[in-house]
């Protein structure tokens, strides 16, 4: 009877410390989430996302781990692509040019030049297409935590240029590493495209290899483009559109009880993201505007008329060699169903 109770209770022993030990090994060694993006860690963006982080960590007890990688330091967002498909990175903040690397058709949101008279369309047209675009990523191994936008793109010009046909004797700036569509899109539309990489822009900038940079206001006012780029006009061009996306397999890899929980939080942060980047572009033209001497040329009616026509000479040639069809065509169709809803009202 002792070693019967002496066995039973070394099983017992050895069941508890085999248990605290697979604890112990969960605790030390968490899901790695490794989420690299071009804007700085100290960004809106940035601070969001670790903020996000936290809540992770604390609602898988210490099981999820998100580490930020900011500024660009992982390269690109092909770049980043790219490593996301090795394992090297596990998530990533992209635009539309980053997303059509895995799959094209996200191209729609951005790609198309004045597609949407105002942020509330593209909202719009996005919650449309949502749920396509989710599958499309899930089914090339990613998913989609949030999609959102920051606001408008703007053309800052070395010297004065309101209308379309002022840039076309200047030379403009596009991304390297990233998606060929931007630079299809001004080739198309009679630009001179230059594709660089964003740390060089400033300095091509100053010393003539470029004249003009499509971009958003924050981005002129965080990279000084202001210093050479005196000029903005305030065409809608397009929204810069993007989504935070994670691999599958490391999603997969986080219990199922836990990701529906850290998907809401990546969501509302997705939601402040937005929020405060749209606020940020707003103050960044005021700053450059009022202190840095940036001249703001706004855009009436009959001046934003011309540039419409202008882009949408080209949608032709967009339309299956830079968007897929189906998707561009569908674009097009939900933009026309929320203008028909809100009676034109654009």
């Amino acid at each position: 009877m002792r070693k019967t109770v002496t066995f039973t209770a070394t099983l017992v022993a050895c069941a508890v410390l085999f248990s605290s030990g697979t604890r112990a090994a969960a605790t030390d060694k968490p899901i790695e989430i490794k989420l690299a993006m071009l804007p700085p860690k100290d960004s809106s963006y940035g601070l969001e996302l670790l903020k996000m982080g936290e809540t992770w960590r604390k609602l898988s007890n210490g099981g999820v781990k998100l580490t930020l990688f900011g500024d660009g330091t992982q390269g690109s967002e092909s770049a980043v692509v790219q490593r996301m498909s090795t394992g090297q990175l596990q998530a990533g903040m992209l635009s539309v040019g980053g997303l059509a690397e895995i799959d094209p058709s996200v191209a729609a949101l951005q790609e198309i030049p004045m597609l949407f008279h105002s942020l509330d369309e593209e909202e719009y047209v996005l919650d449309k297409l949502k749920p396509d675009l989710d599958k499309r990523l899930r089914d090339m191994g990613f998913v989609a935590l949030f999609w959102g936008d920051s606001g408008w793109v703007r053309f800052f010009s070395r010297k004065e240029a309101t209308r379309p046909a002022d840039f076309k004797t200047m030379k403009i700036f596009v991304t390297a590493g990233g998606s060929t569509k931007q630079m299809q899109v001004m080739q198309a539309l009679g630009y001179q495209p230059r594709a660089l990489d964003v740390a060089d822009a400033l300095i091509q900038l100053q010393t003539g290899g470029v004249d003009a940079v499509p971009t958003l206001p924050l981005f002129a006012l965080r990279g000084q483009y202001y210093m050479v780029t005196k000029h903005m006009v305030e065409v809608p061009w397009v929204p810069l559109v993007g989504a935070t996306i994670v691999t599958l397999k490391t999603w997969n890899s986080i219990p199922p009880e836990q990701r529906e929980p850290m998907l809401r939080a990546a969501r509302d942060a997705g939601r402040q993201i937005q929020q405060a980047g749209r606020l940020e572009n707003a103050a960044a033209i005021e700053t450059m505007k009022q202190k840095l001497g940036l001249q703001v040329h706004p855009v009436t009616s009959a001046l934003e008329s011309e540039w419409r026509q202008f882009a949408e000479s080209i949608y032709p040639r967009i339309r299956g060699a830079m968007v897929p069809e189906a998707m561009f065509d569908q674009a097009r169709q939900h933009v026309a169903d929320y203008r028909a809803a809100h009676k034109g009202g654009q």
